[in-house]
């Protein structure tokens, strides 16, 4: 096979037989690999450590005391979620076991010893391809999560241009009694949101009025205190539908024609007499 310069990826030979690392670094970069060697697993984490390169692994099933499956476990714990390798297993031993265990933590392709050089240079190169392919998707995948996420935030700060907008159109200034408001959108029962409610806002004498609701009482403060439905909407965090329904649920229950007719009966100075009527 003819020498091919520029390599993406250095190859990592982890044997702990000098004359095997010797033929398979020579193998390599006669094909325009750049081949590092070790023979312990130490030895292995500390060199894939350092060289951040290193993307293909050839690694030995048996490393004396240290197994190569471990390796390969250990190697991915550097590597963690944000750097990819392949590796390939070696191994001079005749059963399916091992195979198996070394497919489960990972590897990629495993070749029986003695190896033909040929068939492990082509395997190489179809790692050295889905590699490549690896890296690209998650920097094409790193770059679309940008993407949305620049989105997401122009969307927000667009929608909080529109809001504040609108607000100023339908009447400007800060929402009125929005810190009081917005302890009563929980919908608690009637009789704790009854005494809420006095503590944050004045009494009303209108008997009507004190049927309503926690939320009809809260659209109908806010009606007299001149908010548009779209003000009230921002205020309460609901639709102006919803503030619409509300608000025709108030005038109903309190025999009210009209919202001028509201805002009288529940100001403070209202008399009883006037607000029933």
């Amino acid at each position: 096979m003819e020498k091919t310069a520029n390599r993406r990826f250095s190859v990592l030979v982890i044997d702990d037989e000098p004359q095997v690392t010797s033929e398979l670094s020579e193998l390599l970069e006669n094909s325009g690999y750049r081949c590092v060697i070790s023979d312990s697993k130490d030895s292995a984490l500390q060199k894939f450590r350092d060289d951040a390169a290193i993307g293909l692994v050839i690694c030995d099933l048996g490393l004396g005391r240290d197994n190569g499956i471990c390796v390969v476990e250990a190697l991915k714990d550097v590597a963690g979620s944000t750097r990819f390798f392949e590796t390939i297993i070696l191994t001079g031993q005749q059963g399916s076991r091992e195979v198996i265990e070394a497919m489960r933590v990972g590897v990629a392709d495993y070749y029986q010893k003695p190896v033909a050089p040929m068939d492990l240079l082509k395997g190489l190169e179809r790692l050295d391809a889905r590699l490549h392919e690896r890296i690209r998707s998650q920097l094409s995948l790193s770059h679309v999560n940008q993407r949305l996420e620049y989105l997401a935030e122009s969307l927000n700060s667009i929608s909080r241009d529109i809001h504040k907008i609108k607000y100023e159109v339908h009447g400007g200034g800060q929402p009125a009694s929005s810190s009081a408001l917005k302890q009563e959108q929980a919908e608690a029962p009637a009789s704790s949101a009854s005494s809420n409610t006095e503590q944050i806002a004045p009494m009303v004498s209108n008997p009507l009025f004190n049927k309503l609701s926690p939320r009809q009482q809260a659209v109908a403060r806010l009606v007299s205190k001149g908010l548009t439905n779209y003000q009230i909407a921002y205020d309460l965090g609901i639709t102006e539908n919803t503030v619409k329904l509300y608000v025709s649920q108030v005038l109903r229950l309190m025999h009210m024609h009209n919202r001028t007719q509201l805002a009288l009966a529940i100001s403070p100075n209202a008399s009883q007499s006037s607000a029933v009527h």
